[in-house]
């Protein structure tokens, strides 16, 4: 049947506009079977190399995502967390919340260990600041932020004096300016701190959200994005006021948050991405809710490629109504790409 001018261009112009919603919506394109011993926390990646460095207890396992390979194994961490680059030194570093607490410093050519720095206990959360040129790590034991020049001595170098937060730190971020943002999960609060002073200069409440964990940072519209958990929200805070803008709703056991071109990201332990956007000045909503995997609830994005990896596992079923951890199959660990 032959259509009308008016009823065809109206069909092309609805077919465009479904074309173009599915190219702009997330999905899962696939997921890389990884296995290997240890459980997983935070993942990096290297936006030149498009490597992943996956902290798995243990170790920490540097994958390449074109080909599902682990090209290298970092052993010697007693409870690993996260991973900072620092790519000008060919320097990566480990955070290893076990015992006393660790450093990892690792070779990023060569993958191996050059050296542990005596650190605190919990030291956790990881990023590399460039205008103050410092490692930092939050430290939730220790209710610390700690800081390093990533070009210490890793044989014989000393952190910097811990600066105390009075709270327990769970992931930071900084605005590229000498201020770095911690969240305090125990106090519902963003901590701020003067990065060359060495102190909390203000105090932010989370509210409506609770528990702040996952954090990312929109330096240039001055946003902060927290991930909570009690109550569940994703909360958008000006950095520059530390006023409230939003909270948004997300799923169950948030560990993580991230932006990318104008979209804002919670990964959710229970098999959920919600993706927000900033539709009208001021406003935010929820745009999309991807479904990954049981478990995923950490996550980083490649800018370079607009490719969101989450680690997670497969886990044994839970008895009806039950709560808490579930426990992992072995040898099932695995990253679930989700892009455009």
């Amino acid at each position: 049947m032959r259509l009308a001018k008016p009823l065809w261009i109206a069909a092309v112009i609805l077919c465009s506009h479904t074309l173009l919603s599915a190219q702009s919506t997330w999905h899962v394109v696939k997921t890389l079977p990884i296995g290997g011993p240890g459980g997983m926390d935070y993942i990096t990646i290297d936006p030149v190399s498009h490597h992943l460095y996956v902290t798995r207890s243990t170790h920490t396992q540097v994958i390449d995502p074109a080909s599902g390979k682990v090209i290298a194994d970092i052993p010697g961490q007693q409870r690993s967390h996260g991973v900072a680059l620092v790519p000008k030194l060919g320097r990566g570093f480990i955070t290893d919340g076990g015992g006393k607490g660790a450093i990892v410093v690792f070779d990023l050519k060569t993958n191996a260990t050059l050296g542990t720095i005596a650190a605190v206990p919990d030291a956790d959360g990881i990023i590399y600041d460039a205008f103050t040129n410092r490692i930092l790590v939050s430290a939730g034991d220790s209710n610390a932020l700690l800081t390093l020049d990533p070009n210490i001595d890793p044989k014989t170098g000393k952190i910097d004096t811990p600066i105390a937060l009075g709270g327990a730190p769970e992931f930071l971020a900084t605005d590229g300016a000498g201020k770095a943002f911690v969240n305090l999960e125990d106090k519902n609060q963003v901590a701020v701190v003067d990065l060359k002073a060495r102190k909390v200069i203000a105090r932010w409440l989370v509210a409506p959200g609770g528990h702040p964990v996952g954090m990312a940072i929109d330096r240039n519209r001055h946003h902060l994005i927290l991930g909570c958990r009690n109550p569940q929200k994703m909360i958008v805070l000006s950095t520059e006021t530390g006023k409230v803008l939003a909270g948004l709703p997300i799923g169950q056991g948030v560990d993580a948050d991230a932006f990318h071109n104008g979209q804002l990201f919670a990964s959710t332990g229970d098999g959920a991405m919600t993706v927000a956007a900033e539709t009208a000045p001021g406003k935010f909503e929820v745009v999309q809710s991807v479904q990954t995997r049981i478990g995923a609830k950490t996550m980083g994005i490649d800018p370079s490629t607009s490719t969101i990896y989450l680690p997670t596992m497969e886990f044994e079923p839970q008895a009806p109504g039950a709560t808490g951890r579930r426990t992992p199959k072995p040898d099932s660990f695995m990253i679930v790409v989700v892009a455009k």
